[in-house]
């Protein structure tokens, strides 16, 4: 189901679309570059975290446009890989229609931490590094073409 030009088409899913799934999206765009599409859903729509926008700023990815959607949007769509990255989402979605892979990835909700500004940017610094180690090892190595 890998669409045309060797693009290969992941999307990530989170119960609020909001941080973690975000922030996946935003990760992929950049260190997949031009070879992936990257899409982010959640089971409920709802505002973007500042914070996800702020510790991706940290990394010069700017999510501050990005806006929530539910993954209705999503169901008719082919991708490679569908990923959820929370696990309620996990147990509402565990089949996608039109995904090639499922998969999941267990990722600690930095939205439950709260307390002071520096505590709460911590949880997200967590949640955003996490998610770019199993992209680099995890994802992008499966998305590479065959030699």
């Amino acid at each position: 189901m890998t669409t045309t030009h060797n693009t290969s088409r992941v999307l990530f899913l989170c119960t609020h679309n909001s941080a973690r799934s975000q922030m996946a999206e935003g990760l992929l765009r950049v260190v997949g570059g031009a070879s992936v599409d990257a899409f982010s859903a959640g089971t409920v729509a709802t505002a973007g975290r500042p914070e996800a926008v702020a510790v991706m700023m940290e990394l010069s990815i700017d999510i501050e446009a990005h806006e929530s959607k539910t993954l209705e949007r999503y169901l008719g769509e082919p991708f490679d890989e569908v990923i959820t990255v929370c696990d309620d989402a996990n147990e509402t979605c565990p089949l996608f229609p039109g995904a090639r892979h499922r998969r999941h990835w267990s990722i600690d909700d930095p939205s439950r931490v709260s307390g002071p500004e520096d505590e709460r940017l911590a949880a997200f610094r967590k949640a955003r590094d996490e998610l770019l180690r199993r992209i680099e090892t995890e994802l992008l190595p499966r998305l590479a073409p065959p030699d």
